[in-house]
């Protein structure tokens, strides 16, 4: 089945860019945040490019898509119930606690918590990442140019406003399937 998926999104019109062979960032333990994130279709989209590299990434999506049939496919892709509205779901001990199993684990997050317009990302996939010691990839979709790839890679520092910043710099609201939706940096 993946296979055909990736096949359909090429057909479709997407091109993976990848990093050069030798410069391919470590995907096998890291946090990838992901953005503009203004379309239900990004979720597709990010999963193929996983995919592509060989990636069974985890990916917390809010716990209203696991109802019905739609829980079980969710799941198999690779997706985590999260309960947006419970301050207390531990969803950045549990994600900290699994990369301390060692093995592979990445863990990939849409920092905004929304598809609609937010200044304010969602601190946690930073956590993530400085707590279990392992490096930010930050990936990117860009509907305008029908492309989804990655960026450098990102150690974390002990100043999160910093590697905030550093972030979400890399991304354009032209970048996004509704532009209007994204909030740039400012």
């Amino acid at each position: 089945m993946r296979k055909i998926w990736i096949a359909f999104v090429k057909l479709l019109g997407w091109k993976l860019i990848l990093p050069a062979e030798g410069s391919r960032p470590e995907l096998q333990r890291c946090v990838i945040p992901v953005a503009p994130h203004t379309s239900a279709l990004d979720y597709l989209i990010g999963t193929t490019f996983l995919w592509s590299l060989g990636v069974n990434g985890k990916i917390f999506i809010k716990k209203e898509f696991f109802k019905g049939p739609l829980g079980p496919v969710m799941r198999r892709l690779g997706a985590i119930s999260i309960d947006r509205g419970n301050r207390h779901n531990d969803m950045i001990g549990t994600a900290v606690r699994e990369f301390a199993k060692g093995g592979p684990l990445t863990i990939v997050i849409t920092p905004e918590g929304t598809r609609k317009p937010t200044k304010r990302w969602k601190r946690g996939f930073w956590e993530i990442a400085h707590q279990a010691g392992v490096p930010l990839v930050p990936a990117y979709w860009d509907f305008k140019k029908k492309e989804i790839g990655l960026f450098d890679t990102i150690w974390t520092t002990d100043d999160y406003e910093a590697d905030l910043r550093k972030v979400r710099s890399l991304y354009r609201k032209e970048m996004a399937k509704y532009p209007d939706q994204f909030i740039e940096v400012e």
